[in-house]
């Protein structure tokens, strides 16, 4: 059955899941932020910005204004970076139906609220249906339609499996979860790690090194999840270690490119500036670093990183204090 689906965001992974739900069948309608992106995706029918090379399909419709939810669609897909979430979803609010579903696929925590993307959307909208989608899914690949997998997690299992039926085709498989703590906060947490990931492939200190800071990297992100009440077998799925091995090892992956660059001297503000797209991990780990210090929650990869990020503490040292700490169990807390 088709349906009449909004993307509210218009980055590489929006653009990819409306590439997907529009070959599956379904009426699709991005929504920009800015009008001009809007009117270059209608010239061109391409995401020059996020997606080039990519065409988009002519059934593909692309829209801006406040009053984007008021076009009676079935479920919106928010694909807005975590920074902009809360003033976006205030922003476009007013126009929501009284019945609104909604599925995110951000990655990333609020700076100042530690909320969850989801939890930032039913903040600024109300209760309503809610799910996110997350995994090892690189956008150039997808867009490609190269075999990739993802989960889709809600407490409403009826909305998850509608959302699995609209999604799954021939190449891309998806699984559905109940665990929507676990799905949104694997997605955050392995941002962080693939950053420290970058830090190690820039300093070429080996592949060795890079296995251990992928297996602590997961025992550290599955113990916060645990103290903020998600199930740790999340973190052994998809959305936990397989989205954290693609994060650690796609030389296209945003968050291990950042941490690459700066392990070449470069200042933060300086690498970012040559990225193209939100590097989620950088204000994630501000974030993480609060979140475990008030759940008391034991995380040395993410303290390391903090302190490069925030404390200008260089990348080598930042490595020695984490390979130096006091000696313990491997299976210890």
């Amino acid at each position: 059955m088709s349906e009449k689906i909004l993307i509210v965001g218009d980055g590489a992974m929006g653009t990819v899941c409306g590439l997907i739900l529009a070959e599956n069948g379904h009426e699709v309608t991005m929504w920009s932020h800015q009008s001009e992106q809007t009117e270059s995706l209608k010239q061109h029918r391409e995401n020059i910005n996020y997606l080039p090379g990519v065409a988009l399909p002519d059934s593909m419709k692309f829209i801006t204004g406040d009053d984007c939810l008021s076009g009676g669609y079935d479920w919106v897909v928010s694909a807005v970076p975590c920074k902009f979430l809360r003033s976006i979803w205030t922003k476009i609010s007013g126009s929501k139906p009284d019945e609104l579903a909604i599925m995110s696929i951000t990655k990333g925590l609020e700076n100042n609220t530690l909320a969850r993307p989801t939890e930032i959307i039913e903040s600024c909208v109300g209760k309503c249906q809610l799910a996110a989608l997350s995994g090892p899914n690189i956008a150039d690949e997808l867009a490609r339609q190269l075999p990739a997998t993802t989960t889709i997690a809600s407490y409403d299992d009826a909305f998850a499996q509608r959302l699995q039926t609209a999604f799954t085709n021939h190449w891309f498989r998806v699984y559905t979860n109940s665990d929507l703590i676990g799905v949104e906060f694997a997605g955050a947490t392995k941002n962080v790690v693939a950053i420290a990931a970058g830090l190690i492939d820039g300093l070429k200190v080996g592949d060795n090194a890079k296995a251990a800071l992928l297996t602590r990297g997961l025992v550290e992100i599955t113990r916060l999840g645990q103290a903020m009440g998600a199930k740790a077998e999340t973190f052994h799925g998809l959305s936990g270690m397989g989205d954290l091995v693609t994060t650690c090892i796609s030389p296209s992956g945003r968050n291990r490119t950042f941490g690459q660059a700066l392990a070449s001297g470069k200042s933060v503000q300086e690498v970012l500036d040559n990225i193209a797209g939100e590097v989620e991990g950088v204000n994630t780990c501000k974030s993480l670093y609060h979140v475990a210090q008030e759940h008391h929650v034991e995380m040395p990869i993410t303290h390391a990183v903090y302190r490069v990020l925030f404390e200008n503490v260089p990348v080598d040292r930042a490595i020695t204090e984490l390979m130096t700490r006091k000696p313990k169990a491997e299976t210890s807390s």
